[in-house]
């Protein structure tokens, strides 16, 4: 009988090892401290939540996402959180109960059902801020800027943000009369930029000439900047609602390229990721090459009045490990590590041993050279003279030049 290969893990889920590891740490850390410089609040919500909780308001969009399970001790169905941002908006409205603005940041593991994009994770450690109780303009420039942050302190050094506003495509749909039970499929050919879709629902008279030519110019609206003229031109005076996103898209646009007039900027009017619960503004970040986000975010307001606090809110998300295989991030510890001898006996091993790991410095004890080689020591603590000293370890070139 073959043995199975107890060892494998399920399709999507990773695991990290050292030295790996530890440099994701460091980057967690980095992270956690550019968010406490910006004023954001460290909240840790729960692996599991039961699921009239877990999805409600925004996580109705992860229902299929979510792993569910049954209590035990009560038989009520809970489910493994696959997004943070539900749990965020109800400690904000319930936990906290926060009054005026508040500020939160979070990292964590999240567990998926299927991946978002063919051979992504199901596993990412999602690491995310958002922002509540504030719904200007500021805000969001607020959320992107940090996002941008983000990726800076990983290392990520080439990079675009797309911006997008989901107003405009749920008021031409109320502007252009379309039927409930035809939206779904609207709102998919708009998401796959399908022209010969929408022209083959004008053939079958599915929807009307002026619709077909308003939808058809919402798929083209996409690429530079200049692109929110084009969509002045072929939408506007249709809804005030459109109208004043395209004014707010405008605004967006001239504050990031003060705040950032090096970040390429691109315009997607048909992008609508998160549309069932986001209100305003959509933002995310990508790398040339990359066929999915690095980040991304947006404007989601009153998504906490199914907790009983309607609230504004804006906020962004990433997969940690995605920016730290992506990005340059160095961990800035340079120490390697210092061998030391095992001793209990020796008093003066033992306090030199203390004093080093106190300042900072990774001390193995009893390691044979061949394990200190294996765990990056290039010092080994010795005794000189009656002394314990830290001294380099000689390289083989070294060793082949004495």
């Amino acid at each position: 009988m073959m043995q199975s290969k107890r060892w494998l893990l399920p399709e999507g889920v990773t695991e990290t090892v050292p030295p790996e590891s530890w440099r994701l740490e460091a980057a967690r850390r980095a992270l956690l401290d550019l968010y406490w410089r910006w004023g954001f609040d460290l909240i840790r919500p729960p692996l599991i939540e039961y699921l009239d909780s877990l999805l409600t308001g925004a996580g109705h969009e992860l229902d299929l996402q979510t792993f569910k399970l049954t209590d035990q001790l009560n038989g009520r169905m809970m489910g493994v959180r696959s997004d943070m941002t539900t749990q965020a908006t109800r400690i904000d409205a319930h936990r906290l109960a926060a009054t005026g603005t508040a500020r939160y940041c979070y990292i964590g593991s999240v567990l998926r059902t299927r991946p978002e994009e063919p051979g992504g994770s199901r596993s990412p450690l999602q690491v995310g801020v958002e922002k509540f109780g504030d719904g200007h303009l500021a805000s969001d420039l607020e959320i992107v800027s940090l996002m941008l942050e983000t990726l800076s302190v990983m290392g990520i050094t080439r990079s675009y943000l797309d911006l997008g506003h989901v107003a405009i495509y749920r008021r031409l749909v109320a502007a252009c009369g379309v039927d409930a039970d035809l939206e779904p499929t609207v709102f998919d050919i708009v998401q796959r930029k399908s022209r010969p879709d929408l022209d083959r629902l004008a053939v079958d008279e599915r929807i009307d000439t002026q619709t077909h030519i308003r939808f058809s110019a919402l798929i083209d609206l996409n690429g530079p900047s200049e692109v929110l003229e084009q969509a002045r031109v072929a939408l506007g005076d249709i809804d005030p609602a459109i109208d004043a996103a395209l004014v707010e898209l405008g605004d967006m646009v001239a504050l990031i390229r003060e705040h950032y007039p090096d970040m390429p900027l691109f315009l997607d009017l048909a992008e609508l990721r998160g549309y069932r619960y986001k209100t305003g503004l959509l933002f995310a970040a990508f790398a040339p090459g990359l066929g999915r986000e690095l980040a991304r975010g947006g404007r989601y307001d009153n998504v906490g009045r199914a907790f009983g606090r309607p609230r504004p809110a804006t906020g962004f998300s990433a997969d940690l490990n995605l920016l730290a295989a992506l990005g340059e991030f160095a961990d800035s510890r340079t120490s390697r590590g210092i061998a030391a001898p095992q001793d209990n006996s020796d008093g003066a091993l033992l306090a030199e041993i203390r004093a080093l790991r106190a300042s900072g410095e990774r001390v193995i004890t009893g390691a044979s050279d061949d394990e200190a080689a294996a765990s990056g020591c290039d010092r080994r603590l010795t005794l000189i003279d009656g002394t314990w000293r830290v001294s380099a370890i000689p390289t083989k070139s070294d060793d082949s030049h004495g």
